[in-house]
């Protein structure tokens, strides 16, 4: 069973969780490269016997600084948590990003929050993190500051995959080109979006397939169109394979972007659940239809399709 995580919203941790090993950054998706962290971490954890946190903010400071930024984020909180419990995390700063911490400096953030309240023992970080007041912090400093505050930091060096680095800005830009397979290798897992069923126009089932629909909210926008997916059913433990669509529906002129979906083999009301909609395979982009026949016949051949993905 894996161990529930002691999540904080301030720096007023427990005694006990101070004098820890503390992973800081947005950890957007937990991808291999955060992974690569986190694996490190865990062993430091069991050879030197001590508590392993991570200090991530909310909203990430990018979307705090440009308010346009609305869809941005591979995972939201608690999928985030879930994959912190996963690598063994024992307790989660979650500390909001606001004006006032926005201000705070660089020097102060390492000598009042880290040192002098966390009291932590092992920092670890990417070579690229950034922090404090007009992001005048980074790496460099922090190792400037570890003799004096008698704490270790660990940096290793990035992952790559053809000569680029793995990071959460490179997964948006291939979920949005479309590239599912690459970002899913790169996240060692399937892309999901978790949401609650809404009420809709009921336009699927009135052509014959029906759909449970989902507000995606602040979640990146992959590459518009029809994917064969599988989706679980929150507290139920079943999976089933469906097949989803991400869009405007433009056959029936829907303005706000949804997320569709159609389970195979599954009879039952899902209105209100949560669901957890995992992307296997893009089969096409969306695109509009003459006439809702032309809609139907489209859908029947993108079901042989998803039903055929493993």
């Amino acid at each position: 069973m894996v161990k529930k995580i002691k999540i904080y919203n301030n720096f007023n941790i427990n005694l006990k969780d101070k004098n820890s090993i503390i992973l800081i950054g947005n950890f957007d998706g937990l991808h291999s490269g955060h992974q690569k962290l986190f694996k490190q971490a865990q062993k430091f954890k069991k050879k030197m016997n001590l508590r392993l946190g991570v200090i991530t903010f909310d909203p990430i400071p990018k979307m705090f600084f440009n308010k346009k930024i609305k869809n941005y984020r591979i995972s939201n909180f608690e999928q985030k948590i879930s994959y912190f419990e996963n690598f063994g995390v024992d307790f989660l700063i979650n500390k909001s990003f606001n004006k006032k911490f926005s201000k705070i400096t660089s020097h102060n953030f390492i000598e009042n929050i880290l040192c002098k309240r966390l009291k932590l023992k092992y920092i670890f970080v990417s070579n690229n993190f950034r922090f404090g007041y007009k992001r005048e912090g980074n790496v460099k400093l922090l190792k400037n500051y570890q003799e004096k505050y008698k704490f270790k930091l660990i940096n290793p060096k990035p992952l790559k995959k053809k000569n680029k680095i793995i990071s959460s800005t490179l997964i948006r830009k291939l979920l949005q080109k479309g590239n599912l397979n690459i970002a899913n290798k790169i996240l060692k897992r399937h892309w999901s979006i978790e949401g609650i069923v809404e009420k809709g126009r009921m336009m699927g089932k009135k052509i014959g397939f029906p759909t449970c629909n989902i507000d995606i909210k602040n979640y990146i926008i992959a590459k518009i169109g029809v994917y064969a997916v599988k989706v679980k059913i929150n507290n139920t433990g079943k999976a089933y394979k469906g097949i989803a669509n991400l869009g405007y529906r433009p056959t029936f002129n829907q303005k706000k972007i949804l997320l569709e979906v159609n389970l195979f083999n599954f009879s039952g009301n899902l209105y209100n659940k949560k669901l957890s909609v995992e992307f296997l395979k893009f089969i096409r982009g969306e695109k509009k239809f003459n006439g809702v026949d032309d809609l139907r016949n489209q859908i029947k051949r993108d079901l042989v399709i998803a039903k055929n993905v493993k």
